[in-house]
Order: C-alpha cells, then structure tokens, then sequence
C-alpha cells in the first residue's frame, strides 16, 4: 500500500485519521446526503480491512458495531488500515427502510452504474472509491421483517481464502453461502477482494449479543490479519455448516415458537406450533434432522408458507 489513501482526492497518510464525506446526491428539498468514510491508519503499512454497516437502512447492529469500535478506539489498527462506513445507507437510515426511496436494494445493485438508480449510484461509488483501496471487508447485516438471526459468518467455503477468515472472525456459527449475482459481496469477488457477512439480530433492533460478537469478531480478524496485538479470547466454539433451510408454516395461523435462537436441534424435536386463532387445530414444526436454529421468526402472524425457523446443519 502507498504511503498515501487517496478517497475522493483526499489524501490519508500512515498514522492519520481523516473523515471523508462522500457526496452522494440531495433530497429534493436540496439537503445534501453524504457518504461519511472515516479512515484509520497505523504508523506502520499493513493489510486495509473495510467494514460497512447500514447497506440495508433498517439493519442497526452493524452500525452500533462500527460506532463502538469507533468510540472506543478499539477500530485504531497498530499495524495497516480500517475504512469504515458506518451507515452505507442514509437514505434507509432516515426512512427506517431497507431500501432507498424507489425501494431498490442497493445490495442488489452491484457493480452499479454511475448514471443509474439511486442504489446503482450508491454501488458504482462503493466500488469505484472504496474497493480499490482494501484487501478484505466485513459486512455487517441483521435479519428482516420481524426475523431475527444468531451471529453468524456466511461465506463461501469454495473460497479458501474468505473460509480461513471466517474462522478467524470465530463467530459461534460459519455458515457456507454461495455468492449472489449483483451483490456487494459478489461483486467484490470479481475485484479479487474477499468479503464477509456478517448476521446477528434483527432489522430496527439493536442485539446486545449480536453487537459484542461482532466487535470480539472484528478484533479476532484484525489479531489474525497481524493487524493488532491483543488477544481476543474465544467465547464459543466456532459450528461450521455446509447446509441450511427454512421451515415454513403448512397452514396460516398464530406461531408460537417452543425452541430458542442458537438451540442446537435433534430429529424429529417439537420447535414450535401453528395454532388456529379460533381455538381449533394446532400443527407441530418440526425438522426431519439434526442442526442448529439460526434464524427466527417473532412475527406470530403467519400465513401458509411463511419462513418460520432458519435452520443451519451438515
């Protein structure tokens, strides 16, 4: 890496610290919204770790994450560069939306186009002034429409590279996940710049669980990266599953869920009921397997077909 950071013809030294404000586009009132990039570099060059919250506006937990690194100074790397955006997404962030205002996912979008959509716009820029500048990222996300999910790494275990940091990060699950046309992580890939997902809790809920996993994951990767000094103990023992699926209500209803997020499962276990609101029948879900529940369900509105339980296994 050169001795200089050039983001939007800023210049970031070694040993600096700068926010870089982005210009994305103006609200129709005319307000500005601006991308805030703040860059953290050591005294001595090293590996450029990217972490991004807030793709998605309604997703809070990596945010916090980045805020807390931030405010805490643990982000300050001894050796190399963070790039850190803490809200991606401002436009979602205001609106309490996942999207931005034509509801295009901006996670989606990628490559992106610098005369396209909003999203494409928000893409193009993500991969025009921040990509080229780093070696590796976490992105951090959180579950949707009353979902919410146990931390997790999701990452394609075909790629050896991304695998090996997944289990640097050491979250208490590392689930195999194939790369999605037109998303960031995707996108990245094509540019030989490996990135991670990171999962914990749901959208417009801040997870305490969630967050601390993701600070202590984020210093784990730093620690392997040689980017830091400190020790970051393990908490859990990192499940590793090739497999995943979800469980989907066989009749509409009032869900009532009987196994807790993080639950290691057996074949056949009673995990919840789908219960007629009239005082009628009640239909059991179960899983035909053995595994481990990494996504739920809190909403207890459900219609036929409805995604209940994410289960993770092998």
């Amino acid at each position: 890496m050169p001795d200089y950071i050039t983001i939007d013809d800023v210049k970031i030294g070694l040993g600096q610290h700068k926010k870089v404000n982005l210009n994305i586009a103006r609200l129709p009132t005319h307000t500005n919204i601006d991308l805030p990039v703040h860059v953290f570099r050591a005294k001595t060059d090293g590996p450029v770790l990217l972490l991004t919250g807030g793709l998605h506006g309604d997703e809070i937990n990596g945010i916090e994450i980045i805020r807390r690194l931030i405010k805490t100074k643990q982000i300050v790397p001894e050796y190399g560069t963070v790039i850190a955006l803490p809200i991606v997404n401002a436009y979602g962030f205001i609106l309490n939306v996942r999207g931005v205002p034509d509801g295009k996912d901006i996670n989606r979008s990628f490559p992106g186009a610098k005369g396209g959509s909003l999203a494409r716009l928000m893409a193009y820029t993500l991969m025009n002034q921040i990509l080229p500048q780093v070696d590796l990222g976490v992105d951090f996300h959180t579950g949707g429409a009353s979902r919410s999910n146990f931390p997790q790494i999701r990452c394609s275990f075909n790629l050896p590279e991304s695998k090996e940091y997944a289990k640097a990060f050491a979250p208490p699950v590392v689930l195999h996940s194939t790369l999605i046309s037109k998303s960031f992580r995707y996108a990245a890939h094509k540019k030989g710049k490996p990135i991670l997902v990171y999962e914990a809790g749901e959208s417009l809920r801040i997870s305490e669980t969630g967050v601390i996993e993701g600070i202590n994951g984020t210093r784990r990767l730093m620690k392997h990266l040689g980017m830091i000094t400190t020790e970051v103990p393990l908490q859990n023992q990192v499940k590793m599953y090739r497999k995943s699926t979800w469980l989907r209500a066989n009749k509409s209803g009032l869900y009532r869920p009987k196994a807790d997020l993080g639950a290691d499962i057996n074949k056949g276990q009673e995990l919840g009921h789908v219960n007629d609101p009239f005082g009628g029948k009640s239909t059991k879900v179960v899983f035909s397997g053995v595994g481990k529940i990494i996504g739920q369900n809190y909403n207890p509105i459900v219609h036929k077909g409805d995604a209940l339980i994410h289960i993770a296994y092998n």
